[in-house]
């Protein structure tokens, strides 16, 4: 996965995804590889889902042809380089489709100007040293970049359209592949992303692979996957548990009083004016009026006035990512997530670090995927192939001390009510996608607990034909064409929500998933996004303008907003219904506050909305005793924003102040840590 891919990866769930500039170019009309051209794969610990060639074309000009397939989502690009003589591109032009549509996008420096054009914007400057960094295209970029920024050394390489990498060598690893052994060096690209990207060189410094979730390798060195991300992971903690001691220093968790502030008191649900509250030792000692507290001689005091003091943040659909991620995490308030779908070891592994202080983390309550073996899986599942099988990977789950069991798409549909029985059985709860050819209902009658993704539930009254394709496109282009045809004051439709609601089944409806996607033509910063525009990363921001899901022929993005205010009409339905919603991203956690704002859109109050991000899901995983909200006795996971978020959620953005298990950490020296570059707007 490319430093770009990487990127893109981390925003197309949450919406930013890359719209159509023209029809695209045809597979079959996209270079073909010459046999003598160097091989990629596109793997990840589930298996291949693709391949990368690059070779040098006759004119000097470097050449590359990508193909994937990954659970459905096809991707078919090329893409052509010519660097100058300093070994800077002077012209770039990728052609194909990705799940997103037309991959077009081009860079030309001509008339003393460097000039692009991509789905996310297009412009110009004046020409300059520089590398342009595409928001597309294939990892052979990467080759030249990682040259330019090892020969650059700490003064780093320019990008256009604006910002600065470098690149920092770390240690080394003996893996083996089609030659025998070799070495090959760990290094971190800068400036890119808002925390350190990881990039492996070979023993002459130049490119040699990514690893990630999806992976970028040269033929016959995929069996070394496993030992290199599991050396990266190391290193990056290394990294990050310097940062984790920093902020969690005994001296943070002194007393802290908490004046003049605006309370929420998340179990009533309701906004509390002129609150005092005093926190010690990791709980919550004593809430009264504002002036009627006083600090221990060893505590501090944090005047409140203008501000609200609210519980910690939960993310009810956040997989976790690598230790920078989750530090990114806390940076906006999230004290508490729950992941459906991480692997088991890296859960593991992530959990007893947070426990042991090394990892700043929020609580984690993490379910994996099972699905079935087959070319459809879901990349990181537990891939079974009959019902012991799955009721195996049920009890592996139970033993390695996780919460659930996400199910997924392709699953076969007789497996989950057996899976499903084991699993309540043991004390775990079920969760997960629709498999294809079954209704939400179904699912919910073989064991479900709790839908994810408003899609899934959409999937109800979507056609056969589309449910019976649900582990390919069809999940999202289905509802994006036909929900803006279900009546929800139809008889069917209360009829089935009754059913969830006497079932007491739990929606998490990542709506800020399908916001992006349905609703966006791009050019504009994406709600979820906007407010961090300018202080993450040149490169996110970009991302943060590209359009959403390419609109199928016979539709338009009209029909696809229309469908998407059903699905947020449908979110309204069945809270109104009484069925317990929880609020997640499915993204970075970023988009937190706007899923909420998408609850008011559904009609919502916002103190209900900012209950299904704080006590609904402490009760969801059976902790509301312990935390969700601000109450004595209770442990200190609080926030307090700038605003009034009684009358604007947005406030929820403007973090001054995370206490996670009574430890006192400043808002701007999180977002510092993390990568920020300033507040939320």
């Amino acid at each position: 996965m490319s430093i770009r891919h990487r990127i893109a990866a981390a925003l197309l769930l949450a919406g930013a995804a890359t719209a159509a500039l023209a029809a695209p170019v045809p597979k079959e009309q996209l270079l073909v590889p010459p046999k003598d051209a160097a091989h990629y794969v596109v793997v990840s610990q589930a298996g291949k889902h693709g391949d990368q060639w690059v070779w040098t074309q006759p004119d000097g000009s470097i050449a590359s042809r990508y193909t994937q397939s990954l659970r459905g989502w096809i991707t078919e690009i090329d893409e052509v380089m010519t660097l100058g003589p300093d070994g800077l591109p002077t012209a770039i032009a990728i052609r194909g489709v990705t799940p997103n549509g037309d991959a077009a996008e081009t860079f030309a420096m001509r008339d003393g100007k460097a000039v692009w054009k991509a789905a996310a914007d297009s412009g110009e400057v004046a020409a300059a040293p520089a590398f342009y960094l595409a928001t597309g295209g294939t990892n052979m970029a990467n080759i030249p970049l990682a040259a330019e920024l090892v020969e650059a050394g700490a003064k780093g390489v320019a990008l256009f359209p604006s910002g600065r990498a470098t690149l920092e060598k770390g240690p080394t690893l003996a893996i083996t592949g089609p030659s025998g052994p070799r070495t090959v060096q760990l290094a971190w690209v800068r400036g890119i992303a808002p925390s350190p990207t990881p990039i492996w060189l070979d023993t002459d410094g130049k490119y040699f692979a990514e690893v990630s979730h999806i992976s970028t390798m040269p033929a016959g060195y995929e069996g070394n996957i496993r030992a290199m991300l599991d050396f990266q992971d190391a290193e990056t903690a290394k990294a990050v548990r310097a940062i984790a001691h920093r902020f969690r220093d005994p001296a943070a968790k002194a007393p802290v009083l908490f004046d003049n502030v605006r309370l929420f008191d998340a179990d009533k649900g309701v906004f509390v004016d002129n609150q005092a509250v005093l926190a010690a030792d990791g709980k919550i000692s004593a809430i009264a009026a504002a002036g009627s507290l006083k600090a221990p001689p060893n505590g501090r005091v944090i005047d409140g006035r203008g501000k609200t003091l609210v519980p910690g943040l939960w993310d009810s659909h956040l997989h976790i990512g690598d230790d920078w991620n989750v530090l990114l995490n806390m940076a906006t308030g999230i004290t508490s997530f729950r992941s459906p779908g991480t692997d088991i070891d890296r859960a593991v592994d992530a959990t007893k670090r947070w426990k042991s202080g090394d990892l700043l983390m929020g609580e984690p309550f993490v379910a994996q995927i099972i699905d079935q073996k087959h070319p459809l899986a879901a990349q990181g599942a537990e891939v079974v192939t009959s019902p012991a099988e799955a009721i195996a990977a049920v009890r592996k789950m139970k033993d390695a001390g996780l919460w659930g069991v996400k199910f997924y798409t392709s699953m076969n549909p007789a497996w989950i009510a057996p899976a499903a029985a084991e699993a309540h059985r043991l004390g775990l709860q079920v969760l997960g996608h629709v498999p294809a050819t079954m209704r939400p209902l179904d699912a919910v009658k073989a064991g479900y607990d709790e839908i994810t993704h408003i899609n899934f539930v959409m999937m109800q009254f979507m056609p056969q034909d589309v449910v019976d394709r649900a582990n390919t496109a069809q999940r999202l282009e289905g509802p994006a064409k036909f929900g803006k045809d279900v009546d929800l004051n139809s008889a069917e439709v209360r009829s089935f929500i009754a059913e969830l609601a006497r079932r007491k089944t739990v929606i998490d409806p990542t709506l800020v998933v399908w916001e992006g996607s349905m609703k966006s033509d791009g050019g504009v910063p994406a709600d979820a996004y906007a407010a961090y525009m300018g202080i993450l990363s040149p490169s996110y921001d970009r991302f943060f303008k590209a359009g959403g899901y390419p609109v199928v022929e016979g539709y338009t993005r009209d029909d696809y907003r229309k469908s998407f205010d059903k699905l947020v009409g449908l979110v309204g339905a069945m809270h109104k219904a009484g069925v317990t919603i929880v609020a997640g991203t499915d993204g970075q956690g970023i988009e937190l506050v706007r899923e909420l704002e998408l609850y008011k859109l559904a009609g919502m109050t916002n103190a209900e909305a900012l209950q299904s991000a704080t006590i609904v899901p402490a009760r969801r995983v059976g902790i509301a005793e312990r935390t969700g909200s601000i109450a004595v006795g209770k442990e200190a996971d609080m926030v307090l924003v700038d605003g009034d978020v009684s009358a604007d959620l947005g406030a929820l953005r403007r973090v001054v102040t995370v206490v996670s298990d009574g430890f006192v950490m400043d808002g701007d020296a999180l977002r510092t840590a993390a990568g920020f570059s300033g507040r939320p707007k």
